[in-house]
């Protein structure tokens, strides 16, 4: 009975991300999408391309509102900018006349805001190869528009599976996580003035809690009464003591994914609340340890979780009441927290780190339920790109000379004449001659001769606004945050240098100057297999 019960588990699992999945491609999505950057730049650039790919991306009703976040020195953090990308968008729509203001009050509308802010250090080079436009980062797949498919518009599609439960409520999502359920992701949010995504399961006992290793990660707990509170990097026992008095026992816990919405009685409520740091643009808060926390842990226990982030114990106690002083006007029939549950069996695949990229990128080629799941969500193809191979490659608008030859690599947008790849990954490359070794990532590539990368090197070109290219090296075994300021030895400049360069960079207009310098070289080439 126990083996039945497990069987039928699985394939309930697996039906929710088949039916998931299916909702995806199909392009739901919300009635408004908002997307805050760190410039005003990247903000038209994003305005442009999610313009562009309605239909595609996002409903062909869809309103887009691209904002950056202009806040004083050391940001807003995701808190304060949450509530500052919500005030500038609706500024921004009133002036064509358009109320969100309004519309989410009476439940018209579902909005969702995508942060994108960030250097992206970790997955560096990629982010400086984008002019600091860490969305945009490429994927190894395309759009059926003949545009390469970004990390951002991946995340857009795929959150938009939510929008049809969330109508009268903002929606909030990091830009470089995709996840496919393994539970129904229709639910009913009206319970909670917040609800939080996470991977629940049942709560487990203190030697389970240590095995999987949850007090290195921020978690939801949940009361029997459905309840939840946040907290963080805590042990077993300190969980306990810290939600005894306002959970009582725990029946699930899970790690919290960080996405979220909240009603429009709650958003409301913490624009009234935090009015003078939007106006000033100062402070600097986060939602977990400035929201969530004081909203759902005990005086106490908040003050111990703020002592460990050099919080002194006053100015803890002092946010505490502020927060549970603004709670107090809000429904009471509602919980303040709930938790939306994604399946613990959940495929999640996050692309903030370049070592995370190239995991996902080469799960194209693997034969798991997993990896045929990615390839249909990417829209990507595996197999033998000409009679040269003997190995598939997972390949996507690919055009080779006929002496080119592949194997277990993953190829997108690429216009090469001669191409030697085995166990590589070459994403928006034009290039004469391109020979790249196991583990190697060309990505952005101009080279009108010939490239060679040994194994494990990465490989990008960085287009100027002058039309010039700056050629970054790096190597798969390299944290970009760690040598963020150090200059490799193949390198004229430092991934910080980079970065400081394009802080002020059109990224659209780089952006169509790249395309033309690509399009030109390829024109030149004799180009007669092709894998679309």
């Amino acid at each position: 009975e126990y083996c039945e019960f497990v069987m039928k588990s699985k394939q309930t699992e697996s039906e929710w991300r088949t039916a998931a999945m299916k909702r995806m491609l199909a392009v739901e999505g919300y009635d408004v999408v908002m997307v805050c950057t760190g410039t005003e730049e990247q903000a038209n650039y994003w305005q442009s391309r999610l313009e562009d790919g309605k239909g595609l991306i996002i409903p062909l009703n869809c309103q887009v509102v691209c904002v950056h976040e202009d806040w004083n020195s050391g940001g807003a953090g995701n808190a304060l900018g949450t509530l500052y990308a919500w005030q500038k968008a609706c500024k921004a729509c009133i002036k064509n006349e358009r109320d969100l203001e309004a519309e989410l009050k009476t439940n018209k509308i579902s909005v969702a805001l995508y942060h994108t802010a960030g250097k992206g250090t970790r997955l560096a080079p990629l982010p400086g190869a984008e002019n600091n436009n860490k969305p945009g980062v490429k994927l190894p797949a395309m759009i059926s528009d003949g545009k390469v498919l970004t990390i951002l518009e991946s995340v857009i599609k795929q959150t938009g599976i939510y929008a049809s439960s969330r109508k009268g409520r903002l929606s909030v999502f990091w830009g470089d996580q995709i996840f496919v359920p393994t539970v129904d992701t229709k639910y009913d949010p009206s319970l909670a003035h917040a609800d939080i995504l996470c991977m629940l399961g049942p709560m487990p006992n203190a030697e389970e809690w240590k095995e999987k290793g949850l007090e290195k990660y921020g978690l939801i707990a949940v009361a029997q009464s459905g309840t939840a509170c946040q907290i963080e990097k805590v042990d077993y026992e300190t969980a306990l003591s810290m939600t005894k008095n306002n959970l009582g026992q725990i029946s699930q816990v899970g790690t919290s994914l960080g996405s979220f919405s909240i009603d429009a009685q709650l958003l409301f409520a913490l624009l009234q609340e935090f009015n003078q740091e939007l106006n000033q643009k100062i402070a600097q808060f986060d939602t977990d340890p400035h929201w969530w926390m004081p909203m759902t842990l005990p005086l106490e226990a908040y003050c111990q979780v703020m002592k460990k982030k050099a919080i002194e114990s006053a100015q803890a106690e002092a946010h505490y009441f502020r927060i549970q002083k603004m709670i107090q006007n809000l429904n009471t029939s509602k919980n303040l927290l709930a938790p939306v549950d994604i399946g613990t069996a959940a495929y999640w695949w996050d692309y903030g780190q370049l070592k995370l990229y190239l995991k996902n990128a080469f799960q194209l080629i693997e034969d798991s339920s997993e990896a045929h799941l990615m390839r249909e969500f990417l829209q990507v193809k595996c197999g033998q790109l000409s009679a040269n191979d003997d190995q598939i490659s997972a390949a996507s608008a690919v055009h080779l000379g006929v002496t080119s030859k592949t194997a277990h690599s993953v190829l997108a947008n690429i216009y090469v004449q001669h191409l030697e790849a085995d166990r590589a990954i070459a994403v928006n490359c034009t290039a004469k001659r391109l020979i790249l070794g196991k583990h190697a990532l060309a990505y952005n590539i101009l080279e009108p001769n010939e490239l060679i990368l040994a194994d494990g090197e990465v490989c990008t070109d960085v287009f100027m606004p002058d039309g010039t290219k700056i050629r970054q090296r790096s190597r798969i075994d390299i944290d970009g945050g760690k040598q963020w300021k150090i200059q490799l030895d193949s390198n004229s400049f430092s991934f910080e240098q980079i970065y400081k360069t394009n802080l002020s960079t059109d990224v659209l207009q780089v952006a169509q100057t790249s395309s033309k310098a690509h399009t030109d070289l390829a024109a030149s080439f004799d180009l007669t297999i092709h894998a679309d």
